[in-house]
């Protein structure tokens, strides 16, 4: 999502708004769509770019989840050198598509493997394993195809993250939905499946939304934040959010993140 705040749109209507978050495209991690209408603040950590400078000295690499391939294609442009094999996985169809057609160019096979499923790789294959905000983090299947020496070096989506957001269209939730992904339990699992943390942070990031039609396409982007959402059956919920930025100016809210890194001893 955009860093840069910017004015407010002009005045349109709910049905508009709305609309125009419910046709959008949600493929791939491209979040250039938000300008001038949500901005998030970026961790100070630089994933990306870290990510690039790994890749420089890697020489098989595994981008797990890689949604539409844009992170990953971003930093294959900035490495020093590109890996002699880089090999992405994606569950989802229409990323699978997206991320092939990006990432095909620069010599990286894109395979379709379903989030929950086996890594389909010979144990050892890999000396760098990268993800950008994974569903969850499949400890035993990465250290099973890191070999030995080798890293997962990952940004993950933290504990609570965006709940202003969420409690708004859910209601309250349970402590344990809002410690769900703690970086120290994280930590923990890693540890169990015989992976060295070598460095874990944290950080807390304001987000704000200046329309309801930013709100309806991150919710349709982000499947997780409210499962099932539909404009149908959260409309209650969404006019009554519309009034509230219209009145009150954008609604805040704020991600999580951590950076994680582990190495295969």
């Amino acid at each position: 999502m955009p860093e840069q705040q910017h004015p407010h749109p002009p005045h349109r209507t709910f049905e508009d708004l709305v609309a125009e978050g419910a046709s959008v495209p949600t493929e791939g991690w491209d979040f250039s769509w938000f300008e001038g209408r949500a901005t998030e603040a970026r961790p100070s950590w630089g994933y990306a770019v870290s990510m690039a400078e790994r890749l420089g000295r890697a020489g098989a690499v595994l981008d797990v989840q890689t949604g539409g391939g844009e992170v990953l294609d971003f930093a294959l442009g900035r490495a020093a050198r590109r890996p002699l094999l880089t090999v992405a996985t994606e569950g989802w169809p229409p990323n699978v598509a997206k991320a092939t057609a990006l990432l095909r160019p620069r010599g990286v096979a894109v395979v379709a493997a379903p989030e929950e499923g086996p890594l389909p790789f010979a144990d050892g294959a890999f000396d760098l394993v990268v993800s950008r905000h994974p569903v969850r983090p499949h400890w035993d299947e990465i250290a099973r195809v890191l070999r030995t020496g080798g890293t997962y070096f990952a940004q993950h989506v933290g504990p609570g993250s965006v709940f202003e957001l969420v409690e708004h269209f859910l209601g309250p939730q349970p402590d344990e939905a809002r410690g769900a992904r703690r970086p120290d339990r994280e930590r923990a699992d890693a540890e169990a499946a015989g992976l060295d943390v070598v460095d874990l942070r944290a950080e807390r990031l304001r987000m704000e939304f200046h329309d309801i039609g930013a709100v309806v396409h991150f919710l349709r982007k982000v499947v997780w934040m409210v499962p099932g959402f539909t404009v149908e059956e959260y409309a209650p919920q969404l006019r009554a959010l519309h009034e509230r930025i219209r009145g009150e100016g954008p609604f805040v809210a704020h991600s999580t993140r951590h950076l994680f890194e582990a190495r295969k001893p």
